[in-house]
């Protein structure tokens, strides 16, 4: 079942070539087919098209013309080399490449061509809200919201079967590390720190590995789209900003099988950690798609925080609960103190809108609507 995709990829690619990525299993092949049927696409999963080009990369020259307008690689990682060919493409007939991966860690290593500004960079998520017609909140914080899963009829075998598909296939086959052992249990150390500060020294105790190579271990997540980095908001005057980053995972569902988490109950710690990681993902999928923006979580050294700041207009912190009390207000009153953001917004389970000292309590599914308006930008 092709569900439609909020990002019109072929309208991006139309106007120029494009490095398209995004973990696997988050629609990049289906969104190809239904989006490109009229392209030549070239699948490096595909072993006869993988040899015949890794012998000869010189020969997508020769069966690219002029006509061909609009060119796809999928899977371009596997085989660097073609990028030389993609480049020569590009200034010779002026063709517009999309070019598809689960992972940038083999581009960005030394002498990879990697176009030059000649191409974007746009990556894929999971599903956001507006995508799915019938849209389950505890069933998306329970298994998250990759395609395969989210329409599975054993969400938690495929989630078994996901992680140890990444460890085998992108960790193992493209010999990221030589040690997997040592980075299956990193994994798992990594997920419990989901959406906390950093702490590298405390990851490495507890994984078995040097300080260095957790840092590495990071940096791998990051390449190939598993986690993401959400740096410290610094702009606070009066209380002293945290500097240290954040990391969250680029789907709850993953993160809370790799945490070895039991079913969601509502009200419970685990249901507040897992919602606010959802948010994270509609915030940082609006970001991406909408190709402007940035994201951030502040923290004083007093111990006040907001969970994000988009774009440096507004503070928004999740809370899932039914009523907001004053408790729930603090971080956002001490950053209201330094009157440099426009909005001041809490995410919650509440059913209706209200404002409470300058401060908006928004039910989540019209915080979500909003901000895919643009309301908050």
């Amino acid at each position: 079942m092709f569900v439609p995709r909020l990002l019109d990829i072929r309208a991006l690619i139309e106007r120029k070539s494009c490095f398209f990525f995004g973990p696997r299993q988050t629609g990049k092949t289906a969104l190809i087919e239904h989006a490109f049927k009229d392209c030549a696409v070239y699948n490096l999963l595909d072993s006869d098209i993988y040899l015949s080009l890794a012998q000869r990369p010189a020969r997508l020259r020769e069966e690219v013309s002029q006509r061909d307008r609009i060119v796809v690689i999928d899977e371009i990682q596997k085989l660097p080399a073609l990028l030389d060919e993609v480049h020569l493409l590009i200034e010779k007939y002026r063709t517009h490449f999309l070019l598809t991966g689960s992972s940038a860690r083999k581009l960005r290593r030394g002498g990879i061509n990697l176009l030059g500004g000649r191409a974007r960079s746009q990556t894929l998520h999971p599903f956001i809200f507006s995508e799915l017609a019938e849209f389950d909140l505890l069933k998306a914080l329970n298994y998250g919201l990759i395609p395969s899963i989210y329409f599975s009829d054993d969400p938690v075998e495929d989630l078994k079967a996901y992680a140890g598909n990444y460890l085998r296939e992108e960790i193992a086959a493209e010999g990221l590390t030589r040690n997997v052992p040592a980075f299956s249990r990193f994994l798992e150390v990594a997920a419990l720190c989901n959406g906390t500060i950093i702490n590298y020294t405390q990851i490495a105790n507890d994984a078995q590995v040097p300080k260095s190579t957790v840092q590495e271990y990071f940096k791998i997540l990051q390449d190939t789209l598993i986690a993401e980095e959400l740096p410290a908001w610094r702009e606070t005057v009066k209380r002293k900003p945290i500097l240290t980053s954040k990391f969250y995972f680029f789907d709850v569902g993953v993160v809370r099988h790799l945490q070895h988490r039991s079913r969601l109950q509502e009200k419970s710690p685990e249901f507040g950690e897992a919602f606010e990681t959802y948010m994270y993902h509609e915030l940082k999928s609006y970001i991406d798609y909408q190709s402007h923006g940035d994201l951030h979580y502040w923290r004083s050294k007093s111990n006040f925080e907001v969970d994000f700041i988009l774009n440096g207009v507004t503070a928004i912190e999740i809370k899932a609960k039914n009523t907001i009390g004053n408790r729930d207000l603090k971080g956002l009153r001490a950053l209201q103190e330094e009157a440099l953001l426009k909005n001041y917004i809490v995410v919650s389970l509440e059913k209706r809108p209200r404002t409470v000292d300058s401060i908006t309590v928004l039910p989540w599914r019209i915080f979500i609507e909003r901000l895919w308006a643009g309301d908050f930008d």
